[in-house]
């Protein structure tokens, strides 16, 4: 069976998405970069709701940008290489390789999906996360703490949730970024 991870860039206060746009220093390196590009290699889908997969469908043409480096281009190679389900009642079509729009979140489907895959998945944003949550699919939790304390915006975890968690990793970056993964017990 498939593990479903969230993971994200979070400020020191908690919040994936700051009221004031970005979350601080610490998670453009190139050192951060190809440590979530070995992280997240072996993932075979990514689970994004409409804002996420149109910040990341960046990824689907970046290789054709001139000069970027050789950590940059593997994650557009990785990117390109998974399935993509998009959730949205909005979106009308995608514009990348590999991707589905589902117009609901469905537990069930997603519960099928982690038993019948060979490799992880993953849940990005907070709101689609704060759904799986709270259906109790997510297996584990990545952070990627920034040096920043950003005073508001949406919170990494949902409100009202309690959670018992297991640290297995954690990692400090030369830039002050700490990465840190929690199982769920």
């Amino acid at each position: 069976m498939a593990k479903l991870i969230y993971s994200m860039i979070t400020s020191l206060d908690g919040y994936a998405e700051a009221a004031e746009g970005g979350l601080g220093r610490g998670a453009e390196d190139q050192e951060v970069h190809t440590f979530v590009n070995d992280l997240f290699r072996p993932v075979g889908t990514y689970l994004y709701g409409r804002r996420m997969y149109e910040t990341m469908v960046y990824w689907e043409t970046a290789h054709t940008e001139p000069d970027l480096p050789p950590h940059i281009l593997q994650y557009a190679r990785d990117w390109r290489a998974a399935e993509k389900i998009v959730y949205s009642t909005t979106l009308e079509s995608v514009s990348s390789a590999k991707t589905t729009i589902e117009r609901t979140f469905d537990p069930d489907a997603v519960r099928r999906l982690k038993a019948e895959a060979d490799h992880d998945l993953t849940v990005d944003g907070p709101n689609l996360a704060a759904q799986a949550i709270a259906a109790g699919l997510v297996d584990e939790y990545h952070l990627f703490i920034t040096t920043s304390v950003v005073g508001g915006g949406k919170r990494f975890f949902p409100e009202g949730v309690r959670l018992d968690l297991e640290l297995v990793e954690e990692r400090v970056f030369d830039s002050g970024l700490i990465y840190a993964r929690y199982r769920t017990r």
